[in-house]
């Protein structure tokens, strides 16, 4: 099989598997337990703790694990907002961002009182840092904006947005599920990130927020005292001793892996619009995800498209993995000014460690193939 859609899960490395082996086998322990066996656990827990905030240039203590990217932004968004409401209760977001912050976001707005402004973007699915501003108020307590879009790959102008919010005194959280090991992340704009070990490498089940030190944080589930009061649930010290060994790993190989996969990208999008005529590309030219080729295929059936290529042998995606079986055109495409019909026809290709040249050339002919028979028998 020819894997092309890494920005929905990446294989789990073997390094990373043997990391987490002793914690499933032996140490098999409960954290929360003060026998010796609970303790070899927590022990487990508070060194993959450290060693992601590292990575991060974090402190320990500002890790919360979670059960992957889409609980870190529920913890961050409920959580930031409902704390801090006496404050103000207008949050700023954007209308491209994953349905883990848009459906957060529509929650608080229609059940809680809260008042959201999503921003559009332009035509590229960047954000205008002048429209950003422009929208803060005295009222905004948060403001929330993906690092880098999961469908196109197109990268926000984070540090610009992070030094309005500061100067305003507004919390930022960045939705970095999808440009961690990719992008470098500069932590010092913003106040909180959300992470998914399954999409760099590691395991799936587990992810992190980084909570700025001092940010009042509301619980958004009840139960325990786990994660410091902040996420109840018996911790998962397998999951986050993968998660951390992944983070130091995509941290340590992130320049190589992109210099590598940046050409066959380059390629994969240069030859495509030969294999469909009429074919192009979705997202910024200029600040995207190296690893990310996001086309629109004029005449195609999206399903059809996404199934000739699974026969054909080439995994890729329509978009957004969580939106399997929604049967509806990518939202991120409609805000970006695609047209439905062309929205609704749009393939994500997204490149890995483990691409090869072999790849990009049966991907092409894939494409090519399929051509020749979807649009001779309409």
């Amino acid at each position: 099989m020819v894997y092309l859609d890494h920005n929905a899960s990446t294989p789990t490395d073997p390094r990373v598997v043997e990391e987490m082996l002793p914690h499933l086998a032996q140490n098999f322990g409960n954290p929360s337990s003060i026998h010796s066996a609970g303790r070899a656990a927590r022990a487990a827990l508070d060194d993959a703790r450290e060693r992601f905030a590292a990575v991060l240039g974090a402190r320990a203590h500002e890790i919360i694990f979670t059960s992957g990217g889409t609980e870190a932004c529920n913890l961050a968004v409920l959580g930031i907002a409902r704390a801090h409401a006496h404050r103000g209760r207008h949050i700023v977001t954007a209308a491209t961002e994953h349905h883990a912050i848009l459906h957060t976001c529509e929650h608080l707005a229609h059940n809680e009182g809260f008042e959201v402004t999503f921003l559009p973007v332009d035509r590229f699915g960047r954000i205008d840092p002048g429209m950003f501003d422009a929208a803060l108020r005295k009222d905004t307590i948060l403001a929330t904006l993906m690092h880098a879009n999961n469908e196109t790959g197109t990268i926000h102008p984070i540090r610009e947005i992070g030094a309005l919010c500061r100067e305003r005194g507004v919390f930022f959280h960045t939705d970095a599920v999808q440009s961690f090991g990719k992008e470098p992340l500069e932590t010092g704009w913003v106040d909180a990130a959300s992470f998914a070990a399954h999409k760099f490498y590691g395991p799936k089940g587990i992810g992190a927020l980084w909570l700025r030190a001092g940010i009042a944080l509301a619980r958004s589930a009840h139960g325990g005292s786990h994660e410091n009061s902040r996420r109840p649930g018996t911790e998962n010290p397998a999951g986050a001793a993968g998660l951390a060994m992944a983070g130091e790993l995509a941290l340590a190989e992130m320049d190589a892996t992109r210099e590598r996969i940046a050409p066959m990208a380059r390629r994969l999008a240069d030859e495509l619009p030969g294999a469909w005529p009429g074919a192009f590309r979705n997202g910024d030219p200029e600040h995207g995800l190296v690893n990310t080729v996001n086309f629109c295929f004029p005449g195609a059936d999206g399903e059809a498209l996404l199934i000739g290529l699974d026969l054909e042998g080439v995994a890729a995606s329509s978009g957004s993995a969580c939106m399997v079986g929604s049967l509806q055109a990518s939202h991120v495409l409609l805000a970006m000014g695609v047209p439905g019909p062309l929205a609704a026809c749009a393939v994500r290709f997204s490149l890995g460690r483990g691409t090869r040249d072999g790849d990009i050339a049966a991907a092409v002919d894939a494409v090519r193939r399929l051509h020749s028979r979807l649009t001779a028998n309409p």
